[in-house]
C-alpha cells in the first residue's frame, strides 16, 4: 500500500531506490547496584569499552575513504573529543566507583546531564550537537553489550539504495560508504545536524525529522525521496514512478547546467552585480566554497573550534585555523564571526554563567564578560589578517555600549600587536550582526560605528516572533514572511543602503530560492549561504529583473494578509 511521509528537507534532489534500514541502539538501560567486590571489574569493563571506542574512531579516521567529504575528519575529531571529555569518561568511571552502579547506567546518566546543557543553547547549530554526544555514548554502549561496530552490513540488493535510520552519525556514514546511497532519511535531525551538513556536502537528497520512518518503512520498500519538498513516497505506483523518474532526469540535467555558472558573474538581467558568498563551519569547507564559485566567505562560524573539548583553543590554534581559511580563499573576502557561544558551564575559563542562555550571557556578551578569551581570539584574527582579505563580524550586538566596548578591545589588541612588531592589518573591517529586534530598530549607531552589517535571519525571526523553530510544538509558527519580520528586514537593508554601508543576509533565508527575488526587491545585494546552494541562487539572480521584481516586493511589504503575501510571492517567483 502506498503512503507518504513528510519531514524537513535539508539537501535537495530527487532519488528513487530501495530502502535499506539501519538499526539503532536503544538508550533505555537498566540500573542495578553491584556488590562491592565486583566494582573494580565493572570499572575495567568500562575502561576497556572506552578504549575500544577510541580505537574504532581512530581507525575510521586513519582509513577514511578517499571519496569521503572533508568534513568527516572534523566530525570524527569531534566525536573523539566528546569521548575524551571528562564529563563522559572520567565522570562515568567515578560514578561506577562511588555509587557501585553498572557502567551502562553511569554512561546514560552523564549523557543525560550533557544533553540537558546542550538543549539550553539558543544557537540551533550548537543545540544540535547534543546528537553527537548521544551517538558517542551509543557507540560505547554497543561495545559494552558485546556488539562492537555501530553499523549493520551493507545492503546486498542491487540498484539505487536509500539509507533509512532513526539517526546516523558521521562515523556511521563513513562505514556505510555514503556514496553508494542515493538518499538519506532519518527520524531525528534538523537543518544544522551533522547528517544534514554531510548530505549537503555530498549533494545527496536528504530528509530528516520524519519521526516514524524507521518504523513504517520496511527493508527493500521502493521509495521516492523528494529532497526539495521533504516528501517520501513509500511503495509508489507505476504512474508516480514514471512522473518522478522524469523529474529526476530533469533535476540531474539542471544540476549539470548549474555547473556551467561557476565562473559567471552574478548579475541581474538589468546588469546589477550581486555578491554570493558562502557560510562555513570549518577550514575544510573552503574547497567546496571554491568549487561552487563563491565570491568569498560571508560567515565563518568560529565557535566550532570551541565545541566539545576539555580545553579551550589557544591563540596559536585559532591563528592556524583562521590562516588556513584566509590562505585558501586567496584575495577573496573572508568574514569570520567571533565566537557565538552560550552560557555553557563546560566552557572552562568562563566563570560567569547566565541563568537563561537564550536571553543571557552568549555571543558578544560572553566575550566582553570573559576578556581574556576574547583577547586571544582577537589576537589570532589580527595576526592571521596578513594572509588574506579578512573581515571580522561580531554577533548579537544590541546597542551602543556593546559596540563601543568591542571596538575598544579591538583597538587595544591592535596596539599590542603593533608595539610587539607582530605583523597585522590595522584596517580590518569590523561588522555587526543584526539578529536582535532592538538592533534593527536602533540601527543608527550600528551604521555610524561599524564598517558593515550582516542580518542573521534565523535569530531575528525567532526573537521577533518569540518562537523556537526547533521546538516542534511551535515551529509551524516560525514564519520568515511575517509582516513584522519583513518590515525589519526592509528597514535594515534600506537604512544601510542609504548610508552606503554594506549589508548582507547570512541566515537561512539567503539560501532559500523562494526568497531570493524578495530580498533583491527589498534592496539586498549580498547573500551568504551554504556552498551547495550557491549555483541555484546564482541562476535565480541571473533570471531576475529588478525593475520587475521591486514593485512586487514592495507590495508584499505593504500586505498584512498571509494568503495575499503568499500569492504575491508566487507571482514574484513565476
Amino acid at each position: 500500500m502506498s503512503f507518504t511521509l513528510h519531514g524537513l528537507p535539508v539537501s535537495s534532489g530527487i532519488a528513487i531506490g530501495r530502502a535499506h534500514l539501519v538499526s539503532h541502539t536503544s538508550l533505555e538501560v537498566v540500573h542495578y547496584v553491584l556488590p562491592k567486590h565486583l566494582v573494580a571489574e565493572e570499572v575495567a569493563r568500562l575502561e576497556a569499552a572506552l578504549q575500544a571506542t577510541r580505537d574504532e574512531l581512530t581507525a575510521l579516521r586513519a582509513n577514511r575513504p578517499q571519496q569521503a567529504a572533508a568534513e568527516f575528519d572534523a566530525f570524527l575529531d569531534l566525536h573523539l573529543m566528546i569521548l575524551a571529555d571528562e564529563h563522559i569518561s572520567h565522570a562515568a568511571l567515578e560514578m561506577v566507583k562511588n555509587e557501585h552502579c553498572n557502567a551502562e547506567w553511569a554512561l546514560k546518566s552523564q549523557m543525560d546531564a550533557l544533553v540537558t546543557q546542550f538543549e539550553a543553547f539558543d544557537d540551533a547549530y550548537l543545540r544540535e550537537r547534543k546528537t553527537d554526544v548521544i551517538q558517542v555514548v551509543e557507540r560505547i554502549l554497543k561495545i559494552l553489550g558485546g556488539h562492537p561496530g555501530h553499523v549493520p552490513p551493507e545492503p546486498q540488493h542491487e540498484g539505487e539504495t536509500v539509507l533509512v535510520a532513526h539517526d546516523v552519525s558521521p562515523a556511521d556514514l563513513i562505514q556505510l560508504k555514503p556514496h553508494q546511497f542515493c538518499a538519506i532519511l532519518t527520524d531525528l535531525g534538523g537543518a544544522t545536524s551533522h547528517t544534514a551538513i554531510v548530505a549537503r556536502g555530498l549533494n545527496t537528497p536528504c530528509v530528516v525529522g520524519l519521526h516514524h520512518a524507521r518504523e513504517l518503512i520496511k527493508d527493500r520498500d521502493m521509495l521516492i525521496v523528494d529532497g526539495e519538498q521533504g516528501v517520501v513516497i513509500v511503495d509508489p505506483d507505476k504512474n508516480m514512478l514514471a512522473e518522478y523518474r522524469l523529474r529526476q532526469s530533469e533535476w540531474a540535467l539542471e544540476r549539470q547546467k548549474l555547473k556551467r555558472l561557476k565562473t559567471a558573474r552574478a548579475n541581474t538581467l538589468d546588469g546589477t552585480r550581486i555578491e554570493l558568498q558562502a557560510n562555513i563551519e570549518m577550514p575544510g569547507d573552503v574547497a567546496q566554497v571554491l568549487e561552487n564559485g563563491a565570491a568569498g566567505v560571508g560567515l565563518f562560524r568560529s565557535e566550532f573550534l570551541f565545541l566539545n573539548r576539555d580545553d579551550l583553543p589557544g591563540e596559536e590554534e585559532q591563528f592556524e585555523a583562521y590562516r588556513a581559511v584566509l590562505e585558501g580563499m586567496g584575495e577573496l573576502p573572508v568574514t569570520i564571526r567571533t565566537y557565538d557561544l552560550g552560557a555553557d558551564k563546560q566552557l572552562k575559563g568562563a566563570t560567569r554563567v547566565a541563568s537563561n542562555p537564550a536571553l543571557g550571557l552568549r555571543a558578544i556578551r560572553l566575550c566582553l564578560a570573559e576578556p581574556k578569551l576574547f583577547r586571544a581570539q582577537l589576537r589570532a584574527l589580527f595576526r592571521a589578517s596578513v594572509y588574506g582579505n579578512l573581515k571580522i563580524l561580531v554577533p548579537m550586538l544590541s546597542g551602543a555600549s556593546e559596540i563601543i566596548q568591542t571596538l575598544q578591545m579591538i583597538a587595544t589588541v591592535k596596539q599590542e600587536l603593533l608595539a610587539d612588531d607582530i605583523p597585522c592589518k590595522p584596517d580590518v573591517p569590523i561588522g555587526g550582526m543584526i539578529e536582535i529586534p532592538a538592533a534593527a530598530l536602533a540601527l543608527g549607531v550600528f551604521i555610524k560605528k561599524l564598517d558593515f552589517l550582516s542580518i542573521g535571519t534565523n535569530d531575528l525571526i525567532q526573537y521577533t516572533l518569540a518562537i523556537d523553530r526547533t521546538d516542534e510544538e511551535v515551529s509551524h509558527l516560525y514564519d520568515p514572511l511575517h509582516p513584522a519580520v519583513l518590515e525589519l528586514l526592509a528597514h535594515v537593508i534600506g537604512s544601510a543602503n542609504k548610508a552606503n554601508v554594506p549589508v548582507s543576509v547570512c541566515g537561512e533565508m539567503a539560501g532559500e530560492l523562494a526568497y531570493t527575488r524578495l530580498l533583491l526587491g527589498l534592496g539586498l545585494r549580498q547573500f551568504s549561504m551554504h556552498p551547495a546552494q550557491l549555483l541555484a541562487t546564482k541562476q535565480r539572480v541571473l533570471t531576475s529583473n529588478l525593475a520587475d521584481i521591486t514593485p512586487l516586493a514592495q507590495k508584499i511589504l505593504r500586505a498584512d494578509d498571509p494568503l495575499k503575501i503568499r500569492e504575491l510571492l508566487d507571482r514574484l517567483n513565476a
